[in-house]
């Protein structure tokens, strides 16, 4: 409990670049990580970061074995992104993140609204140069982009 507190502290004492946390999301191979992202993240007040968190979470789902408790994990963590969405609607990592995981996730849940639009989106970033340069690569590497 005080380890948390103190990276909560330390977070909020000292800036996050959104780069280190993307890579850190892109480093994540073990549950127990995941764990500890989702903790040092969750209380960030910044969207692109609450979308790495939103992912991981819903990826978490898969460590649950009610199928009922999977679906309320989904629902509530895809109505915080698409929450987060809708309130930033020109944020790069948000619409990455989406399509990241609308590619991804299984069919059934259908969750698959967004592709296009998100991919026209990233498309249209791609083309131009900028702060989330570093983004382009990951876009291209996990997406169908």
């Amino acid at each position: 409990m005080m380890s948390l507190l103190f990276l909560t502290m330390s977070l909020i004492l000292s800036p996050t670049k959104i780069k280190e946390v993307v890579e850190e999301f892109h480093a994540l191979k073990t549950k127990e990580s995941e764990v500890v992202f989702v903790e040092k993240y969750t209380l960030s007040s910044r969207p692109s970061i609450l979308g790495y968190v939103c992912a991981i979470e819903m990826k978490q789902a898969q460590y649950n074995y009610n199928p009922i408790s999977k679906i309320k994990i989904f629902k509530q963590t895809k109505e915080k992104l698409d929450s987060l969405i809708q309130s930033n609607p020109s944020n790069v990592h948000l619409r990455y993140v989406r399509l990241l995981l609308q590619e991804t996730l299984p069919g059934i849940l259908g969750y698959d609204s967004n592709i296009e639009e998100d991919k026209i989106f990233l498309s249209k970033t791609l083309d131009v140069s900028g702060d989330s340069d570093y983004l382009d690569l990951y876009i291209y590497k996990n997406t169908s982009l």
